[in-house]
């Protein structure tokens, strides 16, 4: 058997929809769910979640593909398109602004029609300077048929593993025509079963030089909202793709295996969307733990150094928090670092951690309770 688009019915994709009846149903229960209990927090809150799901969604989905993005980059990009108060916003590269605008316009125009120019303009976005890394690509448009056949590769350069090959750049005006035909179409596809089939599809076309995995989550996203009926995004499907990276690419590389039905990728893909709904509750549970120690600080307001303090480590900063990490985050000399630590902790903000001397370091008091630790 060739590749799945070499069959003959390529395009036209089954699947068993009373093997996946039992796993839709349980998804649409969880999306209702959470929605639900979203709904229920009021508007400062949902917006913090909101803000949270998307940074994840953004920074996970180029994780996939080898690229680290920063996430106060990416958090304050997303906050300024949103209109959402970001305390100590960084300035964000044009890299991120074009991944950033390229979800937020899948997930907030989820309603519009998903048309070929919109997919350039995504695509145009992902790639500002015309570049993939040091190599020059085909921006805004198709894979050229001179670039040859299109491997599906992943792993770091150098060590690619090869999952499977697309079709020839020839064949792209026509392919792209039926996927989006389908994708637009009334056709009594559930939302959620649509994202799966339509990200299966659009990876194997893999229409672009470069960015295909970005944009085929992106569309899966896009489906997901219209799945929810909303663009409040309160789930993560590419965090959690990104922590089953290996069983992602592997299930890609099978749905090859099994000719035109692709129930087992689906399977696999309803599954990891209800384990990415399920670790929404633990962004909740950050959400509301970020809200309760705000109402406590704000008693008595901080200073802005130790503001954009507070956000970073409730944000999950990386390593621990020392005077000296302090005082680069905010640009002020160490002796300020340390009379803010000091005040901070003075009001149960902040707790010392028990090495001292050289080792002196710092932990919100919110997180020492979560492990257990006495504060």
């Amino acid at each position: 058997m060739g590749y799945i688009h070499e069959l003959a019915d390529w395009p036209k994709l089954t699947w068993d929809a009373g093997k996946l009846s039992t796993l839709l149903a349980d998804v649409r229960h969880r999306q209702g769910r959470l929605l639900g209990r979203m709904e229920g927090l009021g508007y400062r809150l949902r917006s913090e979640a909101k803000l949270s799901t998307l940074t994840a969604d953004v920074v996970k989905s180029s994780a996939i593909e080898g690229e680290k993005l920063d996430a106060e980059e990416v958090r304050s990009s997303i906050a300024r398109r949103l209109g959402l108060e970001h305390a100590g916003a960084a300035e964000a590269s044009r890299d991120v602004e074009g991944i950033v605008e390229m979800m937020l316009n899948a997930t907030q125009n989820y309603a519009k029609p998903l048309t070929n120019e919109r997919l350039f303009g995504w695509h145009a976005a992902l790639f500002p300077t015309g570049r993939s890394g040091m190599h020059k690509i085909t921006v805004g448009a198709w894979r050229p048929v001179e670039v040859g056949a299109m491997q599906v590769v992943s792993g770091p350069i150098g060590r690619e593993k090869g999952h499977f090959e697309a079709p020839s750049a020839d064949r792209l005006d026509h392919e792209m025509n039926l996927f989006l035909e389908w994708l637009e179409a009334a056709n009594g596809v559930d939302p959620v079963v649509k994202a799966g089939v339509a990200h299966f599809w659009f990876v194997n076309i893999h229409p672009f030089e470069d960015g295909n995995g970005r944009i085929g989550r992106a569309i899966a996203d896009l489906e997901l909202a219209r799945a929810d009926g909303t663009a409040e995004r309160f789930y993560s499907m590419s965090s959690q793709i990104e922590t089953e990276r290996k069983e992602y690419y592997l299930q890609l590389e099978r749905g090859q295996r099994n000719g035109l039905d692709v129930t087992v990728w689906l399977e696999w893909f309803l599954g990891c969307l209800g384990r990415a709904i399920t670790q929404a509750d633990e962004t909740l549970s950050g959400v509301l733990q970020k809200a309760r120690l705000w109402e406590n600080v704000n008693q008595q307001p901080v200073n802005d150094r130790q503001r954009k303090v507070i956000n970073r480590l409730l944000d999950r900063f990386e390593g621990k928090l020392t005077s000296s990490k302090y005082a680069k985050l905010v640009k002020c000399s160490e002796d300020t670092a340390l009379r803010d630590i000091r005040s901070l902790v003075e009001r149960g903000v902040l707790i010392k951690n028990e090495a001292g001397g050289r080792s002196t370091s710092y932990m919100l008091a919110l997180d020492a309770t979560a492990d257990g630790q006495e504060c």
